[in-house]
């Protein structure tokens, strides 16, 4: 973590906000809007851009990845902008767990890979640029889709470190846990060889 020079309450303030930024289901919102259905009653019910794929509108998937990468890149910019570094990690946090954890949902959110990667370009973009390079990696050399994300989300903390932004590593650290603790089900599948794989029509 980056030195803390403001206020427990005005880092808390940032918390807020960033989570309720995070929190904002764009994936459902976007499905309403273009009359796709209820997310919840598609595929794996989850609220993402891989599941909006799923109702064959390709269109509203790259929205849905755009705006939740765009509401962690936000929350971060945000802060920094008018606080500082120590608040941009904290909403940065927020607004991964508030994708995660929104509370308009009852706390069953997404799995958090978008919104991830855009607090990682707006934190450092080299990083956030490497991270995508890690998903088509490890998504390309599998074909499956989380596999990426995990690679991604692993790759991360190396290359904070070796990338020139070692104060954010705490930050790298909690991020990663969340996404292998919202892929937990995903692992459990790849490590039983039942994992979709990308293209193949989910059971």
């Amino acid at each position: 973590m980056p030195f803390i020079e403001n206020s427990l309450t005005l880092l808390a303030l940032w918390a807020v906000i960033g989570y309720l930024l995070g929190s904002i289901p764009f994936g459902m919102v976007i499905a309403r809007v273009m009359n796709l259905g209820n997310l919840r009653d598609i595929g794996s019910g989850n609220i993402g851009a891989t599941n909006v794929l799923r109702t064959g509108n390709k269109t509203a998937a790259a929205l849905t990845l755009v705006f939740d990468a765009a509401k962690g890149a936000v929350a971060l910019l945000l802060a920094r902008h008018f606080v500082g570094e120590d608040a941009a990690q904290i909403a940065g946090i927020a607004a991964m767990i508030g994708h995660c954890y929104p509370v308009w949902l009852k706390f069953a959110g997404g799995k958090g890979v978008a919104t991830f990667i855009g607090i990682m370009l707006a934190l450092t973009w080299p990083v956030g640029i490497a991270c995508c390079v890690a998903w088509l990696v490890g998504a390309a050399s599998t074909r499956i889709s989380s596999m990426g994300a995990l690679v991604a989300a692993a790759a991360s903390t190396f290359l904070l470190t070796f990338m020139g932004a070692p104060t954010a590593l705490l930050m790298g650290i909690v991020l990663t846990l969340l996404i292998f603790w919202r892929h937990r089900a995903n692992i459990s599948r790849i490590r039983a060889g039942t994992e979709p794989k990308i293209g193949q029509k989910q059971a």
